[in-house]
């Protein structure tokens, strides 16, 4: 058995080769030769089955994966707002409030779903013990993420559970003044605008507009490639103005 089986398995397959894989001797912290962990690769897919079954194998559920551009398997999971994976992890003893150790903009778990719109994940991590205010290595709190993402219900939600409105990022920025950044500005144009960085010669960028999970809207632009396939997703939420309402006038948190 190669070191790299048990991730293999828990990034390409399902339960049943997992539980192959770990029945035949596989250590579940074990990394492939790129420090990639089992654990992380069906925590970023959303595999909450193959998530309990390592981690009651042992895995440990605040091991980083050591692969490029890889992290916490909770930040992971909350980034892609696989909730049954998140609580999977939280079942198992995962950190809500660990940072990410990969630079020194190292987030938790609830800054990435508060960035990403993932109400029903920021919810459960509240309700799970994730301080509101947690800083990030830039200083941002996870209020500040869904203010400039314009995340309304999100930001609803933190206010709810007695987040801090006055607390600035790293460059001074409140919650309520990012919000009031892209309030009133054509979004569809903000996303074309950030999308054309990743767009190559020959690239397409389109628009599509869907409902958010907490309500309103979202609009991702996306960049195809000049044979059509799909290279990336640049997505931002219409709600700032309502989260400028919200926050007008807010004390700071007693």
């Amino acid at each position: 058995m190669t070191e790299s089986e048990l991730v293999t398995a828990a990034t390409f397959e399902g339960d049943d080769e997992v539980r192959r894989v770990l029945d035949g001797g596989a250590s579940p912290d074990q990394p492939d030769d790129e420090g990639a962990t089992a654990l992380y690769r069906a925590a970023v897919r959303g595999e909450a089955g193959i998530v309990r079954m390592l981690l009651a194998a042992g895995a440990d559920p605040d091991r980083e994966s050591g692969a490029e551009s890889e992290g916490l398997p909770l930040c992971a999971a909350a980034c892609w707002g696989h909730l049954d994976a998140v609580v999977a992890l939280l079942d198992g003893g995962a950190d809500p409030d660990r940072l990410e150790d990969r630079d020194r903009h190292g987030m938790a778990a609830l800054h990435w779903a508060s960035a990403k719109d993932h109400l029903a994940v920021v919810s459960v991590l509240l309700d799970r013990g994730a301080g509101p205010d947690i800083r990030d290595g830039a200083g941002g709190t996870p209020l500040v993420h869904a203010a400039r993402y314009g995340a309304a219900a999100v930001v609803r939600t933190l206010l709810d559970h007695g987040a801090d409105p006055t607390i600035a990022d790293g460059q001074g920025l409140r919650p309520i003044e990012l919000a009031r950044e892209y309030a009133g500005q054509d979004i569809e144009a903000v996303v074309r605008d950030r999308a054309r960085q990743y767009a190559s010669e020959g690239a397409r960028i389109t628009v599509r507009r869907e409902d958010a999970e907490g309500g309103g809207e979202r609009v991702v632009a996306e960049v195809h490639d000049s044979s059509g396939q799909l290279r990336s997703e640049t997505p931002l939420g219409t709600g700032h103005a309502e989260i400028v309402h919200l926050l007008e006038g807010r004390p700071a948190r007693a």
